[in-house]
């Protein structure tokens, strides 16, 4: 019925570019902290464990504010809750800066985090519920657009900071500051949402108003009575436990399906110890950073081919690609560490930057080992606890011969997968398939399922390159990425061209 209407695109594009720029402070927050990891480490004097944490403590936040944002958004509106995630994140910006103990540090983050749980659920929500069918696969993935650029913002940010030194850390996270300010004045200028304010408010009056800016009074009165029709079956208001019920079962199953698949494949680990991974793989600390900003464009890229593509080839199609490629390209980052050797010779024990790492280690001169275990096991012997954990985290670079081409190679592939599939479509699926009356609610339970697995993720990367060994890393995120790949031919159903309503009608069981 919507074919026909000349819809205004430019004031709708408007709204979401505005609404999105949480998106850019989600990913320009969430990756910044790879640049600054050698500065907090040395100036906090961190332990694997306090590193992984003080860099997984922000998804840690991220958990509370997916708990809070959705019955918050329900009750006060979409937009009153932007505006507070928007303030949280200039606060976190400005405190991280300035912090001078771990447990400030900590705190600061994780206040950040509370605003990447509120930002990455409820601005796909907004913009889902003001979109036209047409355009609104397009425009959810602003979101996910905006994302990916505040990530390779981050990665230049950091490339050019880094060159300040000492204090270059503290530069690194303040600069968010700016772009955090100017999301909270530019928020007052977008209008409530109309289905919010229907469903929540019954102040169809003022949804009228925005739905004919948005496409007319024609698509005004479709779209109103369709939201009318839709709450008219059902309460409004849902409850915690309605998410339970079976007619609910098959939209819960694929948007927790989903959510997990999007952490579990290790999409963060990637992005936030890009540098560390390209260090592992034998570069100096400089070409690390050039490497991942060549990461952050390759995901900018292809996000925007997503955003051409997911209106037009589906959501289904491009989740079946995309996980099909990131598993071939983490089985080919296995290879590569796999087939990797380390070299003990004058060459590379000259590189060792420790003093007692290096007498140690004089004694494998002439030697040669086939794999990071047997490697670990020899050094090991040669070097007490602390000594060991410096070889593991700094030099271990030195000795290392890799085919570095097929990582870089590996990693853009999976990058490039990710940011056509699993990195926008889920956002899009997720704020499509709920009903009006449970969205928030179950929204922040999924919300908070998916910043789980991306805390536990991030949590143990470190722990995992430092003792596993990349070979095996990639290894186990290459077999749970080919289990993407069968629960999306299972599971997802396609939701492109339908209006929320159609796609209600659709997935709840009468």
């Amino acid at each position: 019925m919507q074919d026909n209407i000349k819809l205004n695109k430019p004031y709708t594009i408007l709204i979401s570019l505005i609404v999105a720029l949480g998106g850019f402070l989600l990913g320009f927050d969430s990756a910044v902290i790879s640049g600054a990891i050698k500065g907090i480490t040395v100036y906090f004097e961190m332990t694997d464990e306090m590193l992984g944490f003080a860099v997984g403590c922000v998804i840690f936040g991220a958990m509370a504010g997916n708990l809070l944002a959705g019955p918050m958004s329900d009750r006060f509106g979409r937009k009153k809750v932007l505006i507070f995630v928007a303030l949280l994140f200039s606060v976190s910006a400005t405190w991280s800066a300035l912090a001078t103990g771990y447990f400030e540090f900590i705190i600061a983050r994780i206040i950040g985090g509370v605003g990447i749980g509120g930002a990455i659920l409820i601005a796909p929500i907004y913009i889902a519920e003001i979109a036209p069918p047409k355009l609104r696969g397009s425009l959810v993935s602003f979101n996910q657009l905006n994302i990916v650029i505040g990530i390779s913002v981050a990665y230049f940010s950091n490339y050019f900071l880094v060159q300040l030194e000492n204090d270059s850390w503290r530069w690194m996270l303040g600069v968010e500051a700016i772009p955090a300010v100017i999301y909270l004045i530019s928020l007052f200028a977008v209008p409530r949402s109309p289905r919010w304010l229907v469903v929540r408010r019954n102040k169809e009056t003022l949804a009228f108003e925005t739905l004919t800016k948005i496409g007319g009074d024609d698509y005004a009165n479709i779209t109103l009575e369709e939201i009318k029709r839709s709450t008219s079956k059902k309460e409004t208001k849902g409850k915690f436990s309605d998410i339970f019920k079976s007619k609910y079962a098959t939209i819960m199953i694929i948007a927790l399906g989903i959510a997990f698949f999007q952490q579990i494949t290790g999409i963060n680990a990637i992005f936030y110890y890009a540098p560390t991974i390209f260090e592992q793989a034998g570069g100096s600390t400089d070409s690390s950073f050039l490497q991942a900003i060549v990461v952050g464009l390759t995901n900018l890229v292809f996000t925007l081919v997503a955003i051409w593509l997911i209106d037009r080839l589906g959501r289904k199609p491009l989740l079946l690609i995309g996980t099909i490629s990131m598993t071939i390209a983490l089985l080919m980052a296995t290879f590569a560490f796999n087939n990797a050797t380390y070299h003990f010779n004058k060459e590379t024990l000259s590189k060792v930057s420790n003093p007692e790492i290096k007498e140690a280690l004089t004694e494998l001169e002439g030697r040669t080992f086939d794999n990071q275990a047997e490697l670990f096991s020899a050094v090991q012997l040669k070097l007490d606890d602390a000594a060991f954990l410096d070889f593991k985290r700094n030099e271990i670079t030195n000795f290392i011969d890799i085919n570095a081409s097929l990582v870089l190679m590996a990693i853009l592939l999976y990058v490039a997968s990710f940011a056509i599939s699993l990195g926008p479509v889920m956002w899009t699926l997720i704020s499509e398939i709920f009903p009006s009356s449970i969205k928030g609610i179950a929204i922040s339970v999924v919300g908070f399922f998916n910043s789980l697995i991306s805390f536990s993720v991030t949590q143990i990367f470190p722990w995992e390159l430092s003792n596993l060994g990349p070979t095996i890393t990639f290894a186990i995120y290459g077999i749970l990425s080919f289990c993407a790949v069968l629960f999306v031919y299972k599971f997802v159903i396609e939701t492109k061209g339908k209006t929320l309503e159609e796609v209600e009608e659709l997935l709840v069981k009468s």
